[in-house]
């Protein structure tokens, strides 16, 4: 894994990031102490399937030991917070062994958590395998009653930038509950039918049933039904109150001007 797929930022001051790539490797130690040397924060976004490649950055990080802030790649969940089955429960775990290193090791850090990316859930209204909404049959997983987060993707690079030196962040986590993003798989259909002036059956997979085939799917397939389980069913992103160790995005930054649920589907009417 090459050193552009971490951003690495200099910030001398909180109007002005330079962003700087360099050329590296996340298993070559010595390539990551001297990127790490170069900046004052360090935002991560290796993939989940790299979460543990991590802890190399977390040994760079302390031993050049100048970094004011590190934001490890999470982009999804609080994952101490969540009701996930396999196989997604596993890379969920090493994300929590990610968060206990760095704490551990006493360096600063933000934990960002974005919740649901909207290009990734929007475009099939949260089902699996298809790239647009539906227009005559949708499947629902669970009574489709259950909350989740939609965040675009620019949104939430946008918060991440901004609380990367900000001191209300610093060893928390950033919760992007942003108004307007707050749906239900069923209040999403709601929406979508008003868009289109026209209704969509309804077709419902239980809990019982999703747990079933998660179980039967062979591996990396049933990812994907896992996460969704999580979210839609279990309501790991919604179901969390905010307390002292936590921080909202809209709130500390109210100017910031993100897209909604209703404006991200009109490109699809």
């Amino acid at each position: 894994m090459h050193l552009g797929e971490l951003l690495f930022m200099d910030m001398p001051k909180p109007d002005l990031i330079r962003t700087v790539y360099v050329k590296g490797s996340m298993e070559d130690h010595a390539s990551l102490v001297e990127a790490i040397k170069k900046v004052d924060v360090v935002i991560s976004a290796v993939g989940i399937e790299q979460l543990m490649s991590q802890m190399n950055i977390i040994k760079a990080i302390k031993e050049v030991g100048t970094v004011k802030r590190f934001l490890p790649s999470e982009y999804g969940f609080d994952y101490d917070r969540v009701h996930a089955v396999e196989p997604m429960k596993s890379m969920f775990d090493n994300a929590v062994k990610v968060r206990r290193a760095i704490e551990a090791e006493g360096i600063p850090y933000t934990y960002v958590t974005s919740n649901c990316f909207a290009g990734y859930y929007l475009p099939s209204l949260g089902q699996l395998g298809i790239a647009l909404p539906p227009r005559d049959i949708v499947v629902i997983l669970g009574d489709g009653n259950t909350k989740a987060i939609f965040v675009k993707e620019e949104d939430v690079a946008t918060f991440t930038i901004r609380a990367a030196d900000e001191p209300r962040a610093l060893n928390k986590s950033l919760y992007l509950m942003l108004p307007g993003n707050n749906y239900s798989i069923n209040e999403l259909v709601s929406l979508w039918k008003k868009k289109i002036g026209k209704a969509l059956e309804k077709l419902h997979i239980s809990e019982e049933e999703l747990l079933k085939k998660i179980a039967e799917t062979p591996f990396p397939n049933n990812l994907d039904m896992a996460l969704c389980h999580s979210t839609f069913v279990k309501g790991d992103q919604t179901k969390l109150e905010i307390g002292p160790a936590v921080v909202e995005a809209s709130r500390l930054y109210p100017d910031v001007k993100y897209t909604t649920v209703e404006e991200y589907l009109n490109q699809y009417v």
